[in-house]
């Protein structure tokens, strides 16, 4: 990793709709909002996070297509949002394609990673996985330091868990990194709902201190923000998702922080 970048975090689930894209445009704004200067990098072939930070298509002139499967510099690619310190590598379906085009090539699972090496400028990078653990997610993986986990609290929150885990694991031994879960983080939460209050207290008892306190709610606004190309920060800034995700900004680099204390 460049020296200069402190941490490479995906954001990962392989269950779709449980608010991936939203925690990862959200928190890297978060982030950025500190006076942090963050790369967000889109790894899902849909582009929705760089829909979401208002990157049209033809303003996608390189993509992190161009930088896994030809070689492109991430600084000739990353595109500025409005917002401000927080640029992203953007996606499209030209990203469907990596894995049957990379088959053969035995550095494949580190192309992510070689590319972050040359990269600098950024404090922070966040990387939004797509919802399936294929060879995208395996690089992502490979050049991070931890994995995010957005979960969302339904029946079952749980299902698919073990598997990342396992994931993670493996490839820490495969590739003799110190990749870690950060944390899990509970998404699209309706405190009136009695199973979601139960689904909270479950995964707090199995997983313990894992799961961040901060709760993201289920929130209409959230949710309409992508629309508009804006982050909750921008497009409802008082609202209750975005002072959410400040506070989940605010929680991960507190845990940063204490992380870097103890090693």
């Amino acid at each position: 990793m460049p020296t200069n970048i402190k941490r490479i975090v995906s954001i990962a689930n392989q269950k779709g709709g449980v608010g991936k894209t939203t925690t990862a445009i959200n928190m890297a704004a978060a982030i950025a909002k500190k006076g942090h200067k963050v790369l967000l990098i889109d790894l899902d072939p849909q582009g929705n996070a760089s829909t979401g930070l208002g990157i049209e298509p033809e303003a996608r002139e390189i993509t992190a297509y161009d930088v896994l499967v030809d070689g492109s510099s991430i600084k000739d690619a990353a595109v500025k949002t409005q917002v401000q310190n927080l640029s992203v590598l953007p996606s499209n379906t030209d990203l469907s394609s990596a894995d049957a085009e990379l088959m053969s090539d035995k550095g494949r699972l580190l192309r992510l990673r070689n590319a972050l090496a040359s990269t600098e400028g950024y404090k922070y990078v966040f990387i939004d996985c797509p919802p399936s653990l294929n060879l995208l997610t395996i690089n992502a993986f490979a050049a991070s330091d931890s994995v995010l986990v957005p979960l969302q609290s339904e029946f079952y929150a749980l299902e698919g868990l073990s598997q990342l885990i396992l994931t993670v694991r493996e490839v820490r031994e495969a590739l003799d990194t110190e990749l870690f879960i950060d944390g899990v983080v509970l998404t699209m939460f309706d405190r009136r709902v009695k199973l979601a209050q139960q689904v909270e207290a479950d995964v707090r008892e199995n997983l313990g201190n894992l799961v961040y306190k901060t709760i993201i709610p289920r929130s209409v606004r959230l949710s309409e923000a992508p629309s508009y190309g804006e982050t909750i920060l921008q497009y409802d800034a008082s609202g209750r998702g975005a002072q959410a995700y400040l506070d989940l900004g605010s929680e991960f680099l507190k845990r940063d922080k204490s992380k870097k204390n103890k090693s």
